[in-house]
């Protein structure tokens, strides 16, 4: 123990303390370099993956609103009648007028308990258990079957709640206080409606209810049966279980009696904003990705070491790290390859598509004049509205035209597979968030830098306990020395006296 005793100047006068710090000051300068290494790499990381969230916002957007057929070619529908009918249409829809007359609308079908029979719902109770069973029929003729257990003690509105809740008997089912009557309503319309009792046990509960059958296998009693809907569509008469229904691409929902014209046309305007959101989204990520590539890289500031930091205010450490943390994705060739790529993506024409619509260009979009804007996109939209109107189907394909053929392939799809592909080059670079070190280039490299770090920290206790072996040592020395002459002199003075 005692030769790991530190003597810190008490016989030299000397800042022992003060001398070693200065000393290893400088045997630290390397780990310093180290540390400072190691940050850049991970500002380095931290750049790379931004730009790849670029990448892929722009990816999803593309994907959303121009690969996805429903987002893009979407149809306006106009109703002469919106009480009478209105309508939504899918993309497939044509672009035509329909004329619908409304003879008769869908209704449901309703059972009312007997008028004579009214249920208390105070003194209400279920006696035992029971199941019911009951075999339905929608009102689109489809069947069904229903089996609810209803359990002791239940009361009328837990009654009511569990008929309400069955899937596959399909009713809303009420108790009216004044009247003591229960109604029940298929949700679904249609003539083909019907409820029938299975079984003895079935018919004696709807009994309770205050139904009147007498039978299994019986309908339930007090219906009033469902109705179709009946409509004209241009002239051709056709019925429907329900009031909503499809036909060529376009959904009608009957409301009232009465006629009406639908107008199915293409909605220009949402096809322009799809493709002018991906162009100002295009020209945002090329933008901030080329200012990446060009960004100025500033040598003489190195990240700052903790003990620089400690002499900085909090703003001059934030204009320090601005510049030691610019352009270090200065010229890198994964992401001025990429958007390279994808310039040539956009520029090169769409092969068997509709001519005057196999290249940006034909439809109004075309490069900035200014070299210094990188590339971006411009929209003439007068243009481009023209040519979405004579034939939005084109302008579709030639986003999307599907084919393993590069030159034949879609503009968009071409775009997708170029930012896939950087997208992957960059995470084997910088990696990704759910990534270990060992699975990216960088993060090896931060590997190895923690590595020689520790080792490094390693040696430099060992320098540091050395220098102070060695200072202690020439404390005891002077020490001694001291003793030594005071002994001397004592002895001396002491024996001329």
């Amino acid at each position: 123990m005692a030769s790991n005793m530190r003597i810190g100047g008490l016989a030299s006068g000397m800042d022992i303390d003060q001398i070693v710090k200065d000393l290893m000051k400088v045997e630290r300068m390397p780990l310093d370099k180290l540390y400072q290494k190691k940050q850049i790499l991970e500002w380095q990381r931290d750049d790379y993956r931004s730009m790849n969230t670029l990448l892929q916002d722009l990816d999803n957007y593309i994907f959303n609103n121009l690969i996805l057929q429903s987002s893009i070619l979407k149809k306006t529908v106009t109703s002469s009648n919106e009480a009478v009918v209105s309508a939504t249409a899918s993309s497939s829809a044509a672009n035509v007028a329909t004329t619908i007359q409304v003879e008769q609308v869908a209704t449901s079908a309703v059972w009312l308990s007997d008028a004579t029979k009214m249920i208390d719902r105070s003194s209400f109770s279920v006696t035992a258990d029971v199941t019911l069973t009951l075999d339905v029929i929608n009102g689109d003729g489809s069947p069904k079957q229903a089996t609810i257990t209803i359990k002791q003690g239940t009361t009328l509105d837990g009654v009511i709640a569990q008929l309400n809740s069955d899937p596959n008997l399909g009713v809303s089912a009420f108790y009216d206080e004044q009247t003591g009557r229960i109604s029940i309503m298929k949700k679904e319309t249609g003539a083909q409606a019907s409820i029938k009792l299975a079984d003895q046990a079935t018919v004696d509960f709807f009994v309770q209810l205050g139904f009147t059958n007498t039978s299994a296998g019986q309908e339930l009693s007090g219906k009033t049966a469902g109705k179709d809907a009946v409509v004209t569509i241009n002239g051709l008469e056709t019925t429907r279980s329900s009031n909503t229904f499809t036909i060529n691409g376009v959904t009608y929902t009957v409301k009232s009696l009465g006629t009406a014209t639908v107008t199915t046309s293409t909605d220009v305007d949402a096809i322009f904003n799809a493709i002018k959101g991906f162009v100002d989204k295009y020209n945002e990520v090329i933008d901030k990705i080329n200012a990446k590539l060009k960004e100025e890289r500033y040598r003489n500031y190195p990240p700052l070491t903790d003990e620089q930091k400690e002499s900085m205010t909090e703003k001059q450490i934030e204009l320090w790290e601005e510049k030691a943390k610019s352009g270090l994705l200065r010229g890198d060739s994964i992401l001025s390859s990429g958007l390279s790529k994808m310039r040539m993506d956009l520029y090169t024409s769409v092969q068997g598509v509709v001519s005057g619509f196999s290249q940006l260009a034909e439809i109004g979009i075309t490069t900035s004049s200014n070299y210094l804007d990188g590339g971006k996109l411009m929209i003439d939209e007068t243009k481009l509205r023209r040519k979405i109107q004579e034939n939005p189907d084109a302008i579709y394909r030639l986003f999307n035209n599907d084919s393993t053929n590069y030159s034949e392939k879609g503009i968009a799809r071409r775009l997708r597979d170029t930012i896939k592909d950087t997208i992957g080059k960059v995470e084997q670079k910088a990696g990704k968030t759910v990534w270990t070190n060992h699975q990216f280039a960088i993060g090896r490299d931060l590997i190895q830098i923690n590595e020689q770090i520790d080792r490094f920290e390693d040696r430099l206790k060992q320098i540091e306990d050395r220098y102070w072996r060695q200072f202690t040592a020439m404390e005891k020395a002077i020490q001694r020395a001291n003793e030594q002459s005071m002994y001397l002199m004592n002895a001396f003075f002491g024996g001329s006296q």
